[in-house]
């Protein structure tokens, strides 16, 4: 993802903004994998996920009009759209699981088939453990380490201040801690 100062990016916003669908595509293919990845640690279903990133940028393309450059960086604007849209798919659909695609791995033929094992052991505790978040905890700690956003583009996002993200993410990730270190041992 490109950095939220990029002078470029605000000559693609205002291409866009006057209807260049090239200068959208570039804005596009720069967001389209962050978030599609944000949507499908959060409703944990590859289509549905397909399906609501295409939405966002739908919505991005029909509301770039009123969208302000300088008040929010263009990245947060669009993780704001997917998040109201995963709230509407939440309401219609209960309860709010996160994605076992946590639980992907990628393993080189070298690894062993206990190591695999264990992994996703560990990993399937981390998922449960995250699960017993609030959701406003799950999503920060979602988007600070899955996504890697800065504390300045979650507290946009959620619009909450950057104090009160800290807090809440210091709070989860004691709460993790505390839950991990009880299921299994972990310290």
């Amino acid at each position: 993802m490109q950095s939220k100062n990029d002078p470029n990016e605000g000559a693609l916003i205002l291409a866009s903004t006057e209807g260049d669908g090239k200068a959208f595509e570039t804005l596009y293919v720069r967001y389209m994998q962050a978030i599609y990845r944000y949507i499908f640690f959060r409703v944990g279903d590859e289509i549905q996920a397909e399906d609501l990133t295409e939405e966002v940028f739908v919505r991005a393309w029909e509301a770039l009009p009123k969208y302000q450059h300088r008040k929010h960086p263009f990245s947060s604007w669009l993780y704001r759209i997917a998040h109201n849209l995963i709230i509407d798919y939440y309401r219609k659909k209960k309860p709010i699981p996160i994605s076992n695609g946590l639980m992907r791995s990628h393993p080189n033929q070298a690894e062993s088939l206990d190591y695999l094992v264990n992994r996703k052991q560990e990993t399937q505790l981390l998922v449960d453990a995250i699960q017993q978040l609030s959701g406003l905890e799950q999503e920060i700690v979602l988007l600070r380490f899955v996504e890697g956003l800065s504390h300045k583009e979650i507290a946009a996002m959620v619009g909450r201040s950057q104090t009160s993200c800290r807090v809440i993410l210091h709070r989860a990730l004691k709460s993790l801690r505390s839950t991990l270190t009880e299921l299994e041992g972990f310290a």
